[in-house]
């Protein structure tokens, strides 16, 4: 009986959930300014006392690992890394996008492909893209979106877009071949995925594991002249 701990931290929305075996147990949400700093702890250990179970009940930790937010992974890592060492926990990593085409296939009827797409600023987006099966069939990288994107895609069969991404990329996009899904990232959808990599033992290095920005972070630098401050 493998009880998981799943935190999900990739956007704006703060979100974590409790699997037995793959099965959803409870979750909780929150999207509110400061959710991931300030309480994520907090929502754990209230999902914990609601399930009745203890930190030493629990079989693993799986953390959504990135692309998204910088600020956003970085919390949701460095805590779930936090936790299994503090608790003597294996770390389980499950690709963000890979996350939202889960959250997508029971939804896809006929449709043959499923592209998740993130936010990346600007006019880019992560993207990857996923068949009925969640085979990778074009692995992760960002892309600057225009009427053009995914027309390889589109030109074949029917395509489910979903994630955060999709807002701007529908503004663009039209084809009739496009299907535009409204489903919120988030932990709820990680426990079949972390099961799978729990029942074969593919944990991370709590030393080495880092989330995968994708992209270099770059700083702002303020325009203010600092000798005027």
């Amino acid at each position: 009986m493998a009880f998981i701990l799943s935190i999900e931290t990739s956007t704006q929305i703060c979100s974590i959930a409790l699997h037995q075996n793959g099965v959803l147990i409870d979750s909780e949400v929150n999207d509110g300014k400061g959710a991931h700093s300030q309480l994520l702890m907090r929502m754990i250990s209230d999902l914990l006392e609601r399930c009745n179970l203890s930190a030493r009940e629990l079989s693993a930790i799986a953390i959504s690992e990135g692309p998204g937010s910088y600020t956003g992974l970085r919390i949701g890592v460095s805590t779930a890394k936090g936790l299994a060492f503090a608790w003597d926990l294996p770390l389980i990593s499950i690709p963000t996008l890979k996350l939202l085409a889960y959250a997508a296939v029971e939804n896809l009827g006929d449709i043959a492909y499923v592209i998740p797409v993130l936010d990346a600023r600007r006019m880019e987006v992560y993207r990857e893209v996923f068949d009925s099966k969640l085979n990778t069939l074009s692995a992760l990288d960002f892309e600057l979106i225009d009427q053009n994107s995914f027309k390889a895609w589109l030109d074949l069969n029917k395509v489910c877009f979903i994630g955060d991404g999709a807002v701007k990329l529908k503004e663009v996009l039209e084809d009739p071949n496009a299907i535009f899904l409204d489903i919120e990232i988030s932990a709820r959808f990680m426990g079949e995925l972390a099961f799978d990599k729990y029942q074969i033992s593919n944990f991370e290095d709590l030393a080495y594991f880092v989330p995968n920005y994708l992209k270099e972070f770059k700083a702002l630098h303020s325009k203010k002249n600092p000798l005027l401050s």
